[in-house]
């Protein structure tokens, strides 16, 4: 059986939070864990969307704390698959605060996860290949290789010199 293809957009998955006083510190700023919590579960929606089977977490790439976020503070996460590999999906995840005076979308933070979809029995499946349509998702899908390689190197599951991608940006 052939795996469809499908498109970035069709994995959009958005979420809006309001920080409340158990999401937060002493300092009255969202915990970094109460964050990556949703986060994860926002990403796990894009990634169910894009291989309709679940999806489970299977590395935080890169998780970025650009801005404090305050207690009351309303939250916008949006996720969006970036690449599909065989079983595995790289989401990208952009976190806004929203202005309450002119309701302007502020972004705050950024994280990418990888997802591996699974069957029944918990065993990783094939998934539909992304086909990437704006500039901003091809450039996305582009580096998405390049920073699964590198991920495999510093794993060890990756000799170096296999990297293509990375050997193109050293020119080595």
């Amino acid at each position: 059986m052939a795996v469809q293809k499908k498109y970035p957009h069709q994995s959009i998955a958005t979420t809006t939070k309001v920080v409340l006083p158990n999401d937060t510190n002493t300092l009255g700023k969202l915990f970094g864990g109460a964050l990556m919590a949703w986060i994860d579960e926002i990403a796990a929606v894009a990634a169910f969307r894009h291989s309709g089977r679940v999806a489970v977490t299977a590395a935080i790439n890169n998780v970025s704390f650009s801005k404090q976020i305050d207690l009351g503070a309303i939250v916008t996460l949006s996720a969006k698959v970036s690449r599909a590999f065989s079983s595995s999906m790289e989401v990208i995840i952009n976190v806004t605060v929203e202005d309450r005076v002119t309701g302007e979308q502020d972004p705050s933070n950024e994280a990418i996860l990888t997802f591996v979809a699974v069957d029944q029995n918990g065993r990783s499946i094939t998934v539909p290949e992304i086909v990437p349509q704006t500039e901003e998702e091809k450039a996305r899908y582009d580096a998405a290789l390049r920073r699964r390689q590198l991920s495999l190197v510093l794993a060890g599951k990756m000799k170096a010199e296999d990297a293509s991608e990375l050997r193109a940006i050293f020119k080595v």
